[in-house]
């Protein structure tokens, strides 16, 4: 392995440190926090659509989000490790059988539906027992709190 992926190994794994990436692909119904700078202020907005396209890899990894705003179609590329995205939460999950859904650019109304991907056994039972691990921590993180305020 070469300085150059050492170095952006050791810089996503800093950046997934501060915040998670959920695992999702193309078809699936994103919501994405950006930070938005306005002058001296900022603030978060989101932006909530299909991801169309993931490209790159590494630190360099894109993937594109396509909204229908006010009647007319919207993309928008993020880079995945951008400090400008706050978060990045799966909607929906989507059922598709291609890398790159450009075709979507031409569809309209129902053309343009994605039809949704069904929840396996295993995936299931992985994030309720995920979420049940997570109420734990908050529990004892907020025992441990009561207890060193004491």
């Amino acid at each position: 392995m070469n300085i150059i992926e050492t170095l952006e190994r050791e810089q996503i794994a800093k950046l997934n440190a501060t915040r998670q990436v959920p695992d999702f692909q193309p078809g699936d119904t994103l919501q994405v926090n950006v930070k938005v700078v306005e002058g001296e202020r900022s603030r978060v907005q989101a932006y909530e659509g299909v991801c169309i396209a993931r490209s790159g890899a590494g630190i360099n990894e894109n993937f594109t989000v396509r909204k229908i705003s006010y009647g007319e179609g919207v993309e928008r590329v993020f880079p995945v490790y951008s400090p400008m995205i706050e978060s990045v939460k799966v909607v929906r999950r989507g059922k598709v059988r291609r890398a790159k859904l450009y075709y979507l650019r031409d569809r309209r109304g129902k053309a343009a539906r994605i039809v949704e991907r069904a929840e396996t056994a295993e995936a299931k039972t992985a994030r309720i027992e995920a979420k049940a691990a997570k109420k734990k921590n908050a529990k004892t993180a907020a025992a441990t709190a009561a207890a060193a305020a004491e």
